[in-house]
This record gives C-alpha cells, sequence and structure tokens, in this order.
C-alpha cells in the first residue's frame, strides 16, 4: 500500500485519538461543550465500554463502487481495527516519535460499523480506545457519545425516555480546512446522530416476552465524493442482517450503486428507511398484547355457573363491568395483585406512548433534515434527487401517521385500564362489604343463640331460688312430713307446719335478696353507660378519669 499525501491537521488529530473529542478538526461547538463530552466519556467509559480487548468485537463492511463484492472483517482487537483502517505508524521506543504513514488506504464508498451489546443492558464490545481510534479516524461529531452511552452495564433497561436528533451541516468553502483529498474526503459533508426505539418479542417455552430495545446511527455523506459512512450501535446484531440483505446481490440495484454522488445519496435514503421500519416493527402487536393483557387480569368466573355459557360470549374486561355481582352467582374474586397487575401494565403502556413519541419526534427531524437540504444551493446533488428525497420525506410522514394511530390507540387504552383499576378498586370494597355482612349475620345468629341460652339460664337461676330455701330446710332439719316404715306410710302433720313455717319467709327473703342484688347490677350498668352517652368525644378520657377520682 502506498504512503496518502495526508494533511497535518488531520495526521495531527489523528495522532492524539485517545483525546477525543478535544482532538477533531472542525469545532463548531463551544469548547467547553466538547470538554463535556470528553468527561463523560472519561467518567462513563468503565459502564458502557469493556475494559478488556478480548471481549471486543466489532463487525465492518466496506461497499466499493463498480460492481465489487463487499469486504467485510469482524474487528477482535485494536492492532486488528489499526491495519483495517490502514494505519501503519507505530512509536519509535527510544525517541517516541511516530514512524510510518497514519493512513495507506482511501475510504470505502461506503462503510458500516457495527458496534453491538448482548443486550441494552451489558456494554459495549468496544474498547474505549478502539471507540476512539474510530471517532477520530472518521472525525465523528461528539454528540454521539450521548447516543451510544445509553448502553450501559445495568440490571435493567435504562434511558428509553431519552431520544434525539443531532445534525451538522458543512458545506461552505470553509470546510475545506477539514477536508482529506487523498481519503476521498472533501470536507463538505453532513453528519447525523439519531435513535429510534423498537419492540421485539421473545417467545420461551412458558409465555410470549416482549422487550423495548433501541438503536444509535450515525451517518456521514460526502456531498462531493459521495462517500458514506454508517456506524450502527445496538444491543444485538439483528440490523446488520437487515443492513446485508439490502446491500447484498439479492437487494435492489438502486440500493447498493455507489457510481456516483447521486447513487450514494439514494443508498443512504435506502438505509434510513431500513433504520425507520425496524422502529416501526411490531409496535401494533405489543400494544394488542398489552390489551389482551388488561382483558385477562380484570376478568375469571368459577367454573360451575348458569351464567357461563352467557358471559363466555362477553369481551373478556366486560365481565368487570357487566358480569354477576349479585349473592349466589358466579362472580370473579378480586386481588390486591389484580391492582397490581393493571398498575403494571398501565405503566407499560405509558412507556410505550412515550416511546413511541420520541420515534415521532426523531422520524419527524429526519424528514425535515432532508427537506430543508432541497432549499440548500450548496446541497450539490438537490436537484438529481430531489423526487427521490421527496419520495423518502413521505414515506417517513407515513410511518409517522401510523405511529401516532399506535399512540391514540395506547392512551385510550390507559384510560380503559385506568377505569379497570377503579373498577376493581370498587370490587375489592364490595367484597369486605360482603364479607363484613357475612360476619354480621354470623354473629346475629350466635347473639340469637345466645339470647335463648341466657333465657333458660334464668328460668334455671328462678326455680332454683324458688326451690333452694326448701330443699336448705329439709336437709337441716331433717323434716320427715312423709315418712315409710315397716311398709307403712306416716304423714306428721306438725312436721308439715313446721317446714312451712320456715321454707316460706326463707323463700321470701331469697327473693328479695336476689332481687337487691339485680338493682345493684343494672344500676351499676346505666350509670356506666351514661358516662359514654352524656360526655363529648374528645373529653371522654378525662370524664372518666375525674368520675373515678371522684368516686375514690
Amino acid at each position: 500500500m502506498s504512503t496518502l499525501d495526508i494533511p497535518i491537521a488531520f495526521q495531527r488529530s489523528y495522532e492524539n485519538y485517545e483525546t477525543y473529542p478535544r482532538n477533531i478538526i472542525h469545532q463548531p461547538s463551544y469548547f467547553g461543550t466538547l470538554e463535556a463530552h470528553a468527561d463523560h466519556l472519561e467518567e462513563a467509559a468503565s459502564t458502557f465500554l469493556v475494559a478488556s480487548e478480548k471481549e471486543a468485537f466489532v463487525p465492518i463492511r466496506d461497499l466499493h463502487s463498480n460492481g465489487q463484492e463487499p469486504v467485510k472483517r469482524n474487528i477482535l482487537d485494536d492492532y486488528a481495527l489499526k491495519k483495517w483502517l490502514g494505519d501503519q505508524s507505530s512509536i519509535d521506543p527510544v525517541t517516541s516519535t511516530r514512524l510510518g504513514a497514519v493512513a495507506t488506504k482511501t475510504d470505502p464508498k461506503c462503510r458500516f460499523i457495527f458496534i453491538s451489546a448482548g443486550n441494552s443492558r451489558e456494554p459495549l464490545k468496544i474498547s474505549r480506545r478502539m471507540l476512539t481510534r474510530i471517532l477520530a479516524y472518521h472525525q465523528v461529531m461528539p454528540c454521539y457519545l450521548e447516543f451510544v452511552s445509553v448502553f450501559r452495564l445495568s440490571k435493567y433497561a435504562r434511558e428509553l425516555r431519552f431520544s434525539g436528533f443531532r445534525e451538522q451541516v458543512v458545506l461552505q468553502d470553509h470546510a475545506v480546512s477539514s477536508a482529506v483529498p487523498s481519503l476521498g474526503r472533501s470536507g463538505r459533508q453532513i453528519q447525523l446522530c439519531y435513535n429510534l426505539k423498537g419492540v421485539a418479542r421473545m417467545t420461551t417455552e412458558k409465555s410470549l416476552l416482549w422487550s423495548i430495545r433501541q438503536a444509535a446511527f450515525h451517518h456521514q455523506f460526502d456531498v462531493i465524493t459521495g462517500n458514506t459512512v454508517w456506524i450502527v450501535t445496538k444491543g444485538n446484531l439483528d440490523i446488520k442482517k437487515k443492513i446485508q440483505t439490502l446491500t447484498g446481490q439479492d437487494g435492489r440495484v438502486e440500493d447498493r450503486s455507489f457510481e456516483t454522488p447521486e447513487q450514494c445519496l439514494r443508498s443512504s435514503l435506502a438505509v434510513h428507511l431500513l433504520h425507520c421500519h425496524w422502529s416501526m416493527e411490531n409496535w401494533r402487536w405489543y400494544v394488542q398484547f398489552l390489551e389482551d393483557q388488561v382483558d385477562h387480569e380484570v376478568c375469571g368466573l368459577e367454573p360451575k355457573s348458569d351464567h357461563l355459557p352467557q358471559l363466555m360470549g362477553m369481551l373478556q374486561t366486560d365481565i368487570a363491568v357487566h358480569g354477576p355481582r349479585e349473592r349466589g352467582e358466579a362472580v370473579r374474586a378480586y386481588s390486591l395483585t389484580d391492582l397490581q397487575n393493571l398498575q403494571h401494565y398501565q405503566d407499560k403502556i405509558n412507556e410505550t406512548i412515550m416511546v413511541l413519541e420520541g420515534n415521532n419526534e426523531v422520524l419527524s427531524s429526519l424528514g425535515g433534515f432532508y427537506r430543508a437540504l432541497l432549499g440548500n444551493s450548496a446541497f450539490l446533488v438537490r436537484d438529481a434527487c430531489h423526487e427521490d428525497i421527496c419520495s423518502f420525506a413521505k414515506q417517513v410522514d407515513e410511518m409517522i401517521h401510523d405511529s401516532s394511530t399506535q399512540i391514540a390507540r395506547a392512551k385510550l387504552l390507559v384510560r380503559i385500564t385506568s377505569d379497570r383499576k377503579d373498577l376493581v378498586s370498587q370490587h375489592l370494597q364490595s367484597q369486605t362489604t360482603q364479607k363484613m355482612e357475612d360476619l354480621t349475620e354470623s354473629m346475629h345468629k350466635i347473639g340469637v343463640a345466645s339470647q335463648k341460652e341466657a333465657i333458660i339460664m334464668r328460668i334455671i337461676t328462678a326455680v332454683t331460688l324458688i326451690y333452694l330455701p326448701g330443699t336448705f330446710v329439709s336437709t337441716l332439719f331433717s323434716t320427715d312430713v312423709v315418712r315409710f316404715h315397716d311398709g307403712k306410710e306416716a304423714f306428721s302433720k306438725m312436721a308439715l307446719h313446721r317446714w312451712l313455717e320456715v321454707t316460706f319467709p326463707l323463700t321470701i327473703v331469697t327473693l328479695f335478696v336476689a332481687f337487691l342484688v339485680f338493682e345493684f347490677a343494672d344500676k351499676k350498668r346505666r350509670t356506666a353507660l351514661s358516662i359514654f352517652q352524656d360526655v363529648e368525644p374528645g373529653t371522654l378520657q378525662s370524664s372518666v378519669e375525674d368520675r373515678v377520682f371522684l368516686k375514690g
């Protein structure tokens, strides 16, 4: 490979790649912004980038003109990356000077760099050294660090609320300072950074699961040479497979043609559409899944019921609304778990609305960006690609409309879920009231039985009070009113008179004493009740204490 004529500015920038983004040539932002990006990379690199290059895995796919086969390689370490880029330089260990050329290969017409992780909750399979080398070599706009940092080591999926679209348009003459003609870079280019989120279905042995996944995209397009760079960051490589199909031999010719800048732009628009279509896949079915789950949480019947055939024909959500709730009918017994599940799905629906609205904002910005380029006279391919850009923007608008339909559907489901939560809460209160009524009825039955037992005990007590004095007298005096001796009956009238003389007065005294004891107990009870009836609730405790003190 021959040595290329590399401008000093680019050479110095690339040699200091580890200081990215402080080293980039074109710095339209305030320098403090670059410092903030650099500090963030320094602090967060350990959370979203692998520490060892043994875990690195970066597929690169280079496409050339003239119908050449794609050149692809899986990069596993920084040395392989450096060699792939054409950097043959090295550091002299004695003089600490750089020897050799930093660039010996011209850029391909289209380069795809895929940065992935196991999923969005794991660090990216690329080291910091490799990442900064790629970003510095291609002079990537620093804000892309914001998009890739959402992929970090975490137990839960985070950063779903983050959506963004960043652009950088450099089409004027002053862009020549960042030009590298030997690499095929005119310096007049557009750069885009944006992220989108899709939803994927995962089928397990026990259930059907859904996962919201996000992807970050960086795109460069040189309006003079047509050279294109794509950096796709995602948890897995499913978008890589789609791009391989799009730009492979089975794809459309216009999607893999790079002979002219116009053809390169058309290919870039096709890749943008691929990303947009990916972000729109499966949302309809995910919202339907959430609808089914909400239905499931508010339905249910006992297996034995005369109403079962009729109610099975209802919508499941209607069971909570129109299902029987009368005593003796088949009803759904709700619990606090049902409320928790409904709240969980309501949170998922709100999350869906937020993600779809974020996607819509990004898609709207993407379509608006290319529409604005049609009015920029420095965008040299605008006339030749006017129809293509208009067609692209129209397709993006259609996707935004479809997404808005799902948003409206999800918002309706939020209201339905909220209503169902209120209804289930009322059913829970009704169930509690029913249990209290059942308990009250049971206590009433126990009270009636106790009342009957109390009447019987009173009868026994009365009989006892009547017969006790006579029994006591008979036992004490051993009166023999009637006596049997030698088979003969002997009646003692005197004994009967004496028994009556003692028994009647004693019975009267006994009943009178019992009456006095009852009256005393009843008076004490009425006094205790009057304390609670006559005293205000706030002074109950003090009044009781005063009465106790006075009695003492």
